[in-house]
This record gives C-alpha cells, structure tokens and sequence, in this order.
C-alpha cells in the first residue's frame, strides 16, 4: 500500500478484530477480511460469527453497531492520522443477517470541516446486494472533545 497513515489505520482495525482492544471488538469483528482500501475509504467481507448472534440466530445489532463504528473510525483514521471520537451516531436498519452469511461493508469518509468528520457505512448482503444497515457518524479528534468537557455547572 505504501502510505503510512492508511497502513497504520489498517493495523489498527486488523488488530481490533484479533482482540487487542477488548473482547467486544473481538467477537463482533473477528474474521473480517479488508479488501480494498485507500484513503477516506474501506472494503471489507465479513462472515458474520456464530459468537454475534442474538436469540433467533440473527446478526445480533449491538454486534452489527460495533462494527460499523471500527469500520467507520478506521475510514476516518486513514485521513486523519489517528482515531476519533463520535459524537453523534445512527443506524438504520433494513434488513437482518443470518450467522454464517457473507456481508460486504463499505466505509467512506463523506465529509470534513475543521476537527470534523462524517462517514457513511453500508452493509450489504454479498449474494445480492441488499441493504442490511446505513450507518452514519460524525467524529471528532479527542483533543477537541477533550478540551470542550467541563464539569456540569448544575
């Protein structure tokens, strides 16, 4: 690939999803397969765990949420140079997947302004290209959601 800042932000989400973080990460990205990646933008298959089921056997939503959250800050941190912080995040769903079926995930950072970025995560059925879930989410560098948290005055 040959950019530092893609490379890095590649290894971190690999990295995620081998556990380096907390096991959250772990069993909802455990197998994911990037395959395409450049700046502002990511491709990934995924076959969704048996671990990431709820009760009827389908792709549980906080799983699926994790998810799009990893895939949308790694997007982000290949612009970037580092991971962000969300500040507002929303999902909507179309669909459901069954565990052991084949999904494509497709990140794309879709706008910036200042310390701001916004991505939009698709997840899609492999088979036939059915929408499964849009995520968007806007993020912001930790420095500047730091620096605006003060104690409540109430």
């Amino acid at each position: 690939m040959g950019d530092g800042v893609l490379d890095r932000s590649l290894k971190w989400l690999r990295g995620l999803s081998k556990g380096t973080s907390h096991e959250l990460e772990k069993l909802s990205l455990e197998g994911l397969q990037i395959v395409h990646a450049h700046k502002g933008f990511l491709r990934c298959n995924f076959l969704v765990p048996t671990p990431a089921s709820d009760a009827d056997g389908n792709w549980h939503v906080g799983a699926m949420a994790t998810l799009i959250d990893d895939v949308g800050a790694a997007a982000i941190y290949s612009v970037a140079d580092h991971v962000k912080a969300s500040l507002d995040f929303n999902i909507s769903f179309y669909s459901t997947a069954k565990i052991q079926e084949e999904v494509e995930i497709e990140a794309k950072v879709i706008g910036e302004k200042g310390k701001l970025s916004q991505v939009a995560v698709e997840i899609r059925r492999k088979r036939n290209g059915e929408l499964i879930a849009l995520g968007k989410q806007w993020m912001a560098t930790k420095g500047s959601v730091k620096a605006a948290h003060y104690a409540s005055k109430l």
